[in-house]
């Protein structure tokens, strides 16, 4: 199963938000859509950050609370790891377990074009198995 997949069963759709906002902008937003990180990117959708629940913790715990009237770009992560729709999901669930990070940006050409989620690759990969044992169960009753 690819990245591709996962995409065409939930979406393509993207929260950003732009560098010059503010983190409480950013928490906001968080907070409206019940999601976990927002890609940051320029006007032309080319992606030059992500910021996370984790990176607002972190900032919020070296300011005293300050970090709220800052831009984003202060706080954001700047080497964003991307996977592109053709990558499996075994390929992007390393990557993600190895860099400890639960969302990875799809991008095609240096472009958001999707997003995925620790969760998304883990339930596509449970779906897989389960059809995979599924599949066995039939072939051993078969025969």
């Amino acid at each position: 199963m690819t990245v591709a997949a996962i995409l065409s069963s939930k979406g393509r759709e993207v929260a950003t938000i732009v560098a010059t906002k503010t983190v409480a902008d950013a928490v906001a937003i968080l907070a409206r859509r019940r999601i976990g990180a927002l890609v940051v990117v320029d006007f032309g959708d080319r992606i030059i950050g992500i910021i996370s629940e984790r990176d607002i913790v972190r900032a919020m715990a070296a300011t005293a609370g300050a970090a709220l009237d800052q831009p984003v770009d202060a706080i954001m992560t700047r080497n964003v790891v991307t996977c592109s729709e053709g990558e499996t999901i075994d390929s992007v669930m390393s990557r993600m377990t190895r860099g400890r990070f639960r969302h990875l940006p799809v991008a095609t050409n240096g472009r958001l074009c999707g997003i995925v989620s620790i969760g998304d690759v883990v339930k596509a990969r449970i779906e897989q198995v389960e059809h995979e044992a599924e599949e066995m169960r039939t072939y051993i009753a078969t025969a």
